[in-house]
């Protein structure tokens, strides 16, 4: 049986700028594993984007996978269509080396956010599969389980290049940071203020206060 995985992703970025940011997410500090990527097929057709890209990716393999692969590089095939009327950008991608021991399918739809329409969403889709005897299904848990590592690796050097192309404004990176501050510290900070009021509310009153 083939393994499923789904995630979602938000980046705080619109739509258009994510899709700008898709051609130029190599290289970047999280992917160090991308050895290569070329361009073997682009064409307009209906308004639509249609590309077709070869990579090339390295992965450590583990002991147990040395007898099943004798090279960890592998060439990933993928194809995206860019629509920009329905604000769409949707990959497959596929690997096209060692197929028999795992295959790894993945789809990926990038559209605005209905949260916020300054965010894109991206939904992600994942099958794995292996056709060794004996080992097709430790196999595949071990390939959805690096595929999520990778996953998170990939957001973050996604967002790198996001935020080196679109830097945010220094006001709503302050805004953002403020959001993300523990709760516990805007208790302390609002307690302080409450103590501090009394105080000053205290004195006011004996210096008013007749002798």
């Amino acid at each position: 049986m083939v393994k499923y995985y789904e995630s979602k992703t938000i980046f705080h970025f619109t739509w258009d700028q994510v899709a700008q940011g898709f051609w130029k997410k190599y290289p970047n500090p999280e992917s160090t594993h991308v050895l290569s990527e070329d361009t073997i097929f682009r064409e307009i057709k209906d308004n639509k984007l249609f590309s077709r890209r070869l990579l090339t990716k390295t992965n450590r393999v583990p002991k147990w996978g040395e007898r099943f692969i004798g090279s960890p590089v592998v060439r990933i095939v993928e194809e995206s269509v860019v629509d920009p009327k329905s604000k769409t950008l949707t990959t497959y991608t596929r690997n096209i080396g060692y197929t028999k021991v795992m295959s790894l399918v993945e789809k990926v739809v990038y559209r605005p956010s209905e949260e916020n329409p300054e965010w894109t969403v991206a939904e992600r889709s994942a099958w794995v599969d292996s056709k060794v005897m004996g080992f097709g299904l430790a196999i595949q848990a071990f390939g959805i389980e690096r595929f999520k590592k990778n996953c998170s690796k990939m957001v973050q050097g996604f967002n790198f290049v996001l935020s080196a192309m679109f830097p945010q404004p220094a006001s709503l990176t302050a805004q953002h940071q403020i959001h993300q501050q523990p709760q516990s510290k805007f208790k302390d900070a609002a307690k302080k203020a409450s103590e501090l009021a009394k105080a000053k509310a205290n004195s006011l009153y004996a210096t008013c206060e007749p002798s």
